[in-house]
């Protein structure tokens, strides 16, 4: 259901990078280009198609999960209106530990690949989230008491609203909507690699609960944000690349000779920043070019 939801925007996400295309354009900017557009939209559908035969089973988990529910709740308004806040706090912790966790960040390290940020910035996903676990994070949703098939639902409009704020055209919106909602300005701040904006602003729709769990930053007209990873900033536009670099990276780490159990488990479960002692510093790592190989310079790091 939630890849329905997204196919079915999908005229209007592509209208959206036109007019933003245009835009830049009219304005003497690059801001797309074809091969990195392309390698974003091949990404998107690899994504959907795992996505949503992930979802074949995990529905059956969710149902599972809801005969042992804590409350019997009536669909309504009301009931959908607590839904959609439970679900975008759930997913403010997913998002979180996207960040801290090396086994999450592998996935979600695709996303933050591109030095570009533009609408289809948002179509650069990975393929392995129903590995990394994404589900985990809306299960306690059902075993509350809220059907399986609305919490797909749900899931699919927070991600389809966080196609919008992939963006640059937009400066600021209205103060009220800057405190309460994710919007263009703050999703920039997430994706900045600036030793200010990094690991911050995790909010889907609402920005809220970065300003409760003091994950908030505002973006600032002295420091404009630059774009992609702090470390092993890959240069590929190979989907299969961007895809499975960072597990590569994550099970070549883990499986050196020498190391302690307590040292493996912490490549796979610690977070993404860790070495251990004598391996590769990570601020200063090279770039990974399109064959898989490190490049002759090393990217600016946060």
């Amino acid at each position: 259901m939630e890849s329905l939801i997204l196919l079915a925007l999908a005229p209007i996400f592509y209208g959206c990078m036109l007019w933003e295309a245009l835009y830049w354009r009219r304005r003497g900017v690059a801001m797309y280009t074809w091969r990195d557009t392309l390698s974003n939209m091949t990404l998107a559908g690899m994504h959907q198609l795992a996505d949503g035969l992930a979802w074949l089973v995990l529905l059956g988990l969710y149902t599972l999960v809801y005969q042992f529910r804590l409350l019997d709740l009536q669909t309504g308004v009301w009931t959908v209106a607590a839904l959609f806040l439970a679900q975008d706090f759930f997913y403010y912790w997913f998002h979180r530990v996207s960040h801290g966790m090396r086994w999450m960040w592998a996935s979600h390290v695709t996303h933050h690949s591109s030095e570009r940020l533009n609408l289809s910035t948002a179509f650069r996903q990975s393929l392995t989230y129903p590995i990394s676990g994404m589900w985990v994070f809306w299960l306690p949703l059902a075993w509350i008491g809220f059907e399986p098939q609305w919490v797909v639902l749900v899931v699919g409009i927070n991600l389809g609203y966080q196609f919008f704020v992939h963006t640059q055209a937009v400066h600021k919106l209205p103060a009220w909507i800057e405190f309460l909602l994710n919007t263009p300005s703050h999703h920039r701040v997430h994706h900045a690699r600036n030793d200010l904006y990094v690991d911050r602003n995790f909010g889907g729709v609402l920005i809220i609960w970065d300003r409760l769990f003091g994950t908030f930053v505002e973006e600032r007209d002295d420091m404009p944000c630059e774009y992609g990873i702090t470390r092993r900033q890959i240069t590929t536009h190979n989907p299969i690349t961007l895809t499975f670099q960072e597990w590569r990276y994550m099970w070549r780490q883990a499986s050196r000779p020498g190391l302690r159990v307590s040292e493996r488990l912490r490549y796979l479960w610690g977070h993404p920043d860790w070495e251990a002692p004598g391996a590769m510093a990570q601020p200063n790592s090279p770039a990974i070019q399109a064959t898989g190989q490190p490049v002759s310079t090393v990217n600016k790091a946060a």
